[in-house]
């Protein structure tokens, strides 16, 4: 009875820490490989990777904060790439910023919502809103 109680509870904690890492993806696309997510041409290529993706398929993951942006690792139909979110209201994010990231990279954020400002000079993603973040 001790033994089956063990092990339901590693399996629990197995599946709880495997739960917490986000698929591995690879991207063939030469515009993500050959330069950064801040810079206009990442940014101009990801715009129109994410209009062949349903926003329902999209997948967020926190990666890194550095101070004024959230990087997030975005996934779907086959688009993996880095995201650079500019933040003007930091309400829902308060404790993000006051963390400043730690403790949530990694953490999923369920239906993350930004706006895409683009013209001659930049592109911006600004955040709006997410429903739920899973850390």
């Amino acid at each position: 009875m001790i033994q089956k109680l063990i092990y339901i509870l590693l399996l629990q904690i197995i599946i709880w820490l495997g739960s917490c890492n986000r698929p591995e993806c690879f991207t063939s696309n030469i515009i993500f490989k050959n330069n950064e997510p801040n810079s206009k041409t990442y940014k101009n290529e990801l715009v129109t990777q994410l209009k062949t993706v349903e926003q329902e398929k999209l997948r967020f993951w926190l990666k890194s904060y550095d101070g004024e942006t959230l990087y997030f690792n975005i996934q779907g139909n086959n688009l993996c790439a880095i995201l650079q979110l500019t933040i003007k209201d930091w309400k829902k994010l308060e404790s993000i910023k006051k963390s400043k990231g730690k403790g949530y990279k990694g953490a999923e954020f369920i239906n993350l919502k930004f706006d895409i400002i683009k013209d001659s000079v930049s592109t911006k993603f600004i955040y709006k809103n997410y429903d739920t973040i899973i850390d």
